[in-house]
């Protein structure tokens, strides 16, 4: 079944991932980032206390700025994380991971547990690969 326009109210709603406008397909390609997965690392190990701007940024070596503002507000429109604001000059912003987000870590970290226990592998495959091309 492809699932297109609004999402369905319930769960389980498979979509088709060959469908650009799978709303399935379409939250994957935004949580299936590097940043994204850091960010949730981060807060997860932080969890449950809150972390401000600046010290995420500190904690995510190579993202910009801009990339982590556009991160943390893509997380915080689905839900994943929540944003505190002190109205202090300048702003104090911090972020924590709500329960949504925290279901989120525990699946990342099983692919972060299966690139870790696969990661040999696919080095010798990629490897073999460039010797193959390389020689032929």
């Amino acid at each position: 079944m492809t699932t297109r326009g609004a999402p369905a109210a319930g769960r389980g709603v498979r979509g088709d991932l060959f469908d650009p406008l799978c709303p399935t397909r379409q939250l994957l390609d935004r949580i299936g980032t590097k940043w994204t997965s850091m960010a949730v690392k981060t807060l997860a190990d932080a969890a449950p206390d809150e972390v401000r701007f600046a010290e995420l940024r500190r904690r995510m070596p190579g993202v910009s700025q801009k990339m982590l503002s556009v991160t943390l507000r893509s997380l915080s429109r689905d839900g994943l994380v929540s944003r505190r604001v002190e109205p202090t000059v300048p702003p104090r912003v911090f972020y924590r991971l709500t329960g949504l987000g925290l279901s989120l870590e525990t699946a990342l970290a099983g692919l972060r547990t299966w690139a870790e226990e696969h990661m040999t592998e696919i080095n010798r495959a990629i490897e073999a690969n460039d010797q193959a091309v390389d020689g032929g």
